[in-house]
């Protein structure tokens, strides 16, 4: 069952993080100008205008890290054990996911592709941090109650 628990914890985490990170993206009207939400289809070409305009780059690490904190939090409050973790895992996956868009579509400028090394892993495991913090922090307010 704890499989289970897992694994629709890390999911549920990785569904947060990616839907905080497109509404990070969709924060200026100017960078999507199409209607509907395609976020595959038109990427590259997203990519490619914006390829001299950092400020895009510098909201989108911004809205990574606000999305790995805030799936590592998601994910620890699920799973049962090992909290820290497997909010590290969130920020591996995202990590992973980044390196594919950097290999695949290779307009991302030189600061976006070293700062993405330091947002997921210190992020999410600050998300995971969190939760275990203020698990901790019941648990003693709990045992001094049964005293």
């Amino acid at each position: 069952m704890n499989f289970l628990r897992n694994t629709f914890a890390v999911l549920t985490g990785l569904a947060v993080a990616a839907i905080l990170i497109s509404l990070g993206i969709r924060l200026n009207s100017s960078w999507i100008t199409y209607d509907e939400y395609a976020p595959f289809q038109r990427w590259e070409t997203l990519l490619k205008s914006m390829e001299h305009k950092p400020y895009f780059f510098v909201a989108l690490l911004i809205s990574s890290g606000i999305a790995a904190t805030v799936g590592g939090v998601v994910t620890a409050i699920i799973v049962k054990y090992a909290k820290v973790a497997y909010a590290i895992l969130i920020g591996f996956i995202l990590l992973f996911m980044a390196m594919l868009d950097i290999i695949i579509f290779p307009y991302h400028p030189t600061f976006y592709k070293i700062l993405i090394f330091l947002t997921f892993f210190p992020f999410a495991w600050m998300g995971g941090k969190i939760t275990e913090v203020i698990y901790e922090r019941k648990k003693r307010r709990q045992r001094k109650l049964n005293k």
